[in-house]
């Protein structure tokens, strides 16, 4: 019975949600049989939402501010969350060195006792990630607290998909799909309740693609800084998910401008052509810059200078494997050859289809789930509609973008989201005219998708305030690292933690991270190297009290340290 506790639990959650749908739907198909009419309830909220959605402006400002108040709302219940992933530590790194105005951070003389996972040492010290992520948080961390940037961002981000969606549909379907973001995503999902930051890239998608069929109605200047502005926070947070998205886009701009009702270029160059050129050269610029500050050169990534100085496997699956480098530490050595040894597994056939199905199956379940999957019934339809071709090419570039990467993560997608939600509403709409035998079945699944969202954000909450484990724990983190920071914190003086990690740590489980000035933090943590190896570290941090943790012990806490 455990064992199959232990298969069912990350699956807890979807179930719940499949049976909620199997009910609802086979009230529906039994309710639909009666002549009784709609409540007169329903009729009036439903003329109410159409009427807000009318008034496009305050639909995008309130689907914002929604996210704001509710996730504040609960955060009595779920609490903020606290970095556990390698990912999350790295944005903050970044966050922390942009909120102290610096670009990068000079290489710590000690730097061999803090190398970590996705952070550069040397020619900088700084995370290996693209920067629009850490500006969000940084932000955040000038406001008081970086996860406050992690909600703002998210807010942004659903009132852009509001806007987006406006522009392709008609206004209550557009604040329908941007309603049905807000609970999906925004709420209790890993992209509100971590510091991965997916929002943004999000961000960028919706505004390109918000963009794009005003441009077409009516080229100008604004939306065409828009949709370069889109363009350049791609550019800065997943920039080859970003360049697989924007290939269709860039495609279906130069049909439009080229093409038979080509507009006039008295207006298409000076209106769209020279805004988004200069848009994306500023950002060229800028974003040259910021690399040459922290890896000395203007075209060479963080990424690329930390990938080539600890990763033998590749990024793609056609690449060939890289030399093993000298390790300082074995943590990361059995980090780095479990990559490799993924890449491998990947290069067979059976591994690349079983690498798939776990591909799609992490990505289902985070932005469909049985709910959002029934939309996709009328896919069939969708395709046909000439305008949601662009959509549907943005999906398969990043499907193709994918079947080439050694690894993705769910929010590897997220420029498409705004794509996805389109094609779902559409869908949704198909949906809402299906009426077998005429009765409206089809109206009473789309009015039911919503309810069931709103049911299921109920349900996981109330199974948090009633102690029900349905899925992990509130709130999210590293809790331990998290508690042992709040007591070092509370002491006097300027503390420094050596980690001695056990046989079978596990690397996503990292404590070794420092904050942006390592020699100002009240608290530094270092790998332990051994009694000799560490003589220069307490020699450089002598003023500073020193203590010794495992953190692989099943409860981790705080000891002297004794040479």
């Amino acid at each position: 019975m455990h064992n199959l506790y232990l298969r069912l639990a990350p699956w807890f959650v979807t179930l719940l949600e499949l049976l909620l749908l199997l009910a609802a739907a086979r009230l529906i198909f039994i309710s639909s049989r009666s002549s009784s009419t709609r409540p007169s309830s329903l009729l009036s909220a439903e003329r109410a939402f159409a009427r807000l959605a009318r008034r496009k402006r305050l639909s995008v400002v309130l689907v914002g501010v929604s996210v704001i108040a509710v996730r504040a709302a609960l955060i009595p219940i779920l609490g903020i969350p606290h970095p556990r992933f390698n990912d999350e530590f790295s944005y903050l790194l970044a966050g922390d060195t942009f909120a102290h105005g610096r670009l990068t951070n000079p290489t710590h003389p000690m730097w061999i006792y803090f190398e970590s996972f996705h952070i550069i040492e040397q020619p900088t010290y700084m995370s290996m990630y693209p920067p629009a992520e850490g500006i969000a948080l940084a932000a955040g961390q000038l406001l008081g607290h970086p996860w406050i940037g992690q909600i703002l961002v998210t807010a942004l981000m659903c009132s852009a998909l509001c806007w987006m969606l406006q522009g392709w549909l008609p206004p209550p379907w557009a604040l329908l799909g941007a309603v049905l973001a807000v609970l999906r995503l925004a709420i209790l999902s890993y992209w509100m309740n971590t510091y991965w930051c997916a929002s943004v890239a999000a961000l960028g998608g919706a505004l390109v693609l918000g963009a794009w069929p005003r441009l077409r109605r009516h080229p100008g200047v604004g939306n065409s800084l828009l949709m370069a502005l889109g363009l350049a926070i791609l550019a800065n947070s997943r920039p080859y998910e970003g360049f697989a998205f924007s290939i269709p886009v860039a495609i279906s701009m130069l049909f439009w401008l080229g093409g038979r009702n080509r507009p006039a270029l008295a207006r298409s160059v000076p209106r769209v052509v020279v805004p988004i050129f200069c848009i994306l050269l500023v950002a060229a610029a800028g974003t040259g810059y910021y690399y040459y500050r922290v890896t000395g050169k203007p075209f060479r990534m963080a990424y690329q200078t930390n990938r080539d100085t600890f990763a033998t496997a590749p990024y793609f699956i056609w690449q060939t494997p890289r030399p093993e480098p000298v390790y300082h530490h074995a943590v990361m050595r059995d980090f780095y050859r479990w990559e490799l040894s993924e890449l491998e597994r990947n290069r067979t056939f059976t591994g690349y289809v079983q690498r798939a199905a776990e591909k799609f199956v992490s990505w289902w379940q985070f932005y469909l789930g049985p709910l959002l999957t029934l939309p996709l019934l009328a896919l069939p339809w969708v395709v046909r509609q000439h305008k949601m071709r662009l959509p549907l090419l943005i999906c398969a570039a990043m499907l193709a973008a994918f079947s080439v990467q050694t690894w993705t993560l769910p929010h590897y997608f997220a420029p498409a989201t705004g794509a996805l939600y389109l094609l779902l509403v559409q869908g949704m709409r198909h949906l809402w005219q299906w009426s077998p035998a005429r009765r409206p079945v089809g109206r009473a699944l789309v009015r039911a998708i919503p309810i069931l969202a709103c049911a299921m954000i109920l349900l996981r909450v109330t199974a948090v305030l009633t102690h029900n484990r349905i899925e992990p724990a509130w709130p999210r983190g590293n809790l331990e690292r998290a508690g042992l920071l709040r007591q070092l914190q509370q002491l006097p003086g300027p503390q420094l933690v050596l980690v001695r990690y056990g046989a079978h740590h596990e690397a996503d489980h990292e404590w070794v991270y420092n904050d942006a000035d390592i020699d100002g933090a009240k608290v530094v943590w270092a790998r332990d190297m051994g009694e000799s190896d560490n003589q220069k570290l307490l020699q450089y941090f002598r003023d500073r009290k020193i203590w010794f943790v495992e953190p692989d012990n099943p409860s981790p806490h705080l000891l002297p340290y004794s040479n």
